[in-house]
């Protein structure tokens, strides 16, 4: 009889134990569960504050900056305390609005900057001095296009002066379509390339 009875607690303290064990998984699962929550929630948040204060992303639209990006990439655009330099790639959105989806172009010179054009040669000088230009797609056997621009130019206060590395596939400062740029249209830098994720990196 006593053997029953203490058969019968035994079998009540190894179901309670069971229970027990069971409880405490279950609040270890949901305990983890919140925790991948809250941090997922977190870093959902912390990307839509860098994508709204400090960074946006553009898409390359056209060949017109070949062979440094290639249209269709998508890039990682800032100026977040970004302070216009020559050389810099930017974003750019006209007042004018003559082209519907933003620019991306080349900075070559700024306000009270003198550029002289040797076409023939593919020359861009700033201030007398020949730009070293590695990254350009120059074509063999032919000048580099005017589009209607003069051999020498002053670049207005409050402006700056692109181009595309395309030369000539580039409809930029040269093209009265665009001109001179307000530094106020200026979107902001390009410092990455996001996609395509074989050409993933930062963007000079």
């Amino acid at each position: 009889m006593n053997d029953e009875i203490n058969g019968e607690r035994n079998s009540e303290g190894t179901n309670m134990s069971s229970g027990i064990k069971k409880e405490n998984k279950k609040e270890s699962f949901l305990s983890s569960l919140y925790d991948w929550i809250e941090v997922v929630s977190i870093s959902v948040i912390i990307v839509i504050m860098i994508f709204t204060f400090v960074a946006r992303l553009s898409t390359v639209d056209g060949d017109s900056m070949y062979p440094t990006l290639i249209d269709g990439e998508r890039l990682i655009v800032s100026d977040l305390f970004y302070s216009p330099e020559n050389g810099d790639i930017v974003v750019l959105q006209e007042k004018n609005a003559f082209f519907t989806s933003p620019l991306v172009k080349r900075i070559i010179a700024q306000e009270g900057q003198t550029i002289d054009f040797d076409y023939e040669n593919w020359g861009v000088y700033v201030d007398g001095e020949k730009l070293t230009e590695p990254y350009i797609n120059r074509e063999l056997e032919k000048a580099m296009k005017n589009y209607g621009s003069p051999d020498s130019i002053t670049v207005p206060e409050g402006h700056i002066f692109v181009m595309g590395d395309n030369r000539n596939h580039s409809t930029d400062s040269r093209d009265s379509l665009v001109g001179f740029v307000e530094y106020d249209e200026i979107i902001g830098k390009v410092v990455f390339r996001l996609f395509p994720f074989s050409r993933i990196g930062a963007v000079k």
